[in-house]
């Protein structure tokens, strides 16, 4: 079961009842789109990947990141989690906010990714990996630690039952598969949210998105039989996130 909502994250977040969802994985905008150039099929583009991309100043982009978050925070259980990601454009804003939310922060996972995007500009280390704070309520949460052991850091691909899930997950960028129903500027790979979602949730909980983009989140939620909330503030994107989940 999947609910699909269109608008303002923190306008629909009032309608949910307090310590109603058990995760929250939230993907929000990085403030990339500033005029600066990535590679795309071999090639420079500017980086514009919307008006809702684009930062208004420090003082109001971090305001942003605190009001999602504490409304974030009202709906999850105690019990729930909440997985943020970002770069270092958009992630100690974050970090920030949840500490000063009350939120402990478990862990700050490195997503590396082996097929990141070349450095044109060739004045920085190239940027091969995105960061994903995982964080709290309270001290009973939920994490499936036995599932955590089966795998290994390894390239993350060889199991074994005596070792532990680290920190750095080695997983390539949104394969070509994964958007036969559309383009999104920043999908995230399935099985990164299978990741998250099967180590910190079970089977019936309510999973929320509060900046759904392609649905990644949900396609993984009702992929394992969990229930799933998206929020967007665009129609085209909950249409691919409909599209990707009814393709299951």
């Amino acid at each position: 079961m999947y609910h699909l909502y269109l608008g303002n994250n923190l306008e629909i977040l009032k309608n949910f009842k307090s310590n109603s969802i058990d995760l929250i994985f939230a993907d929000p905008p990085y403030f990339l789109s500033n005029g600066g150039l990535t590679c795309k099929n071999g090639k420079g583009i500017l980086v514009n990947k919307g008006e809702w991309d684009k930062s208004k100043g420090f003082k109001e982009d971090y305001e942003f990141q605190k009001q999602w978050i504490k409304e974030c925070k009202r709906v999850l259980k105690d019990t729930g989690t909440i997985w943020i990601s970002g770069t270092y454009h958009s992630i100690y804003q974050v970090g920030f906010a949840l500490q000063e939310l009350d939120f402990k922060i478990l862990n700050d996972i490195v997503w590396f990714k082996p097929n990141a995007s070349p450095n044109l500009a060739r004045r920085t280390f190239t940027a091969s990996h995105e960061t994903i704070l995982w964080a709290a309520k309270t001290k009973d949460y939920y994490f499936n630690y036995e599932l955590s052991k089966q795998y290994f850091n390894e390239k993350d691909k060889i199991k074994k039952q005596d070792k532990q899930m680290r920190s750095v997950w080695w997983i390539p960028t949104t394969p070509k598969s994964e958007k036969l129903q559309g383009y999104h500027p920043t999908q995230k790979p399935l099985t990164l949210l299978e990741r998250i979602i099967l180590t910190t949730s079970q089977e019936g909980d309510i999973i929320l998105d509060p900046f759904c983009g392609s649905g990644t989140t949900g396609v993984a939620s009702i992929k394992h039989n969990r229930h799933f909330i998206g929020i967007d503030i665009n129609s085209q994107y909950l249409e691919l996130t409909k599209k990707r989940i009814e393709s299951l």
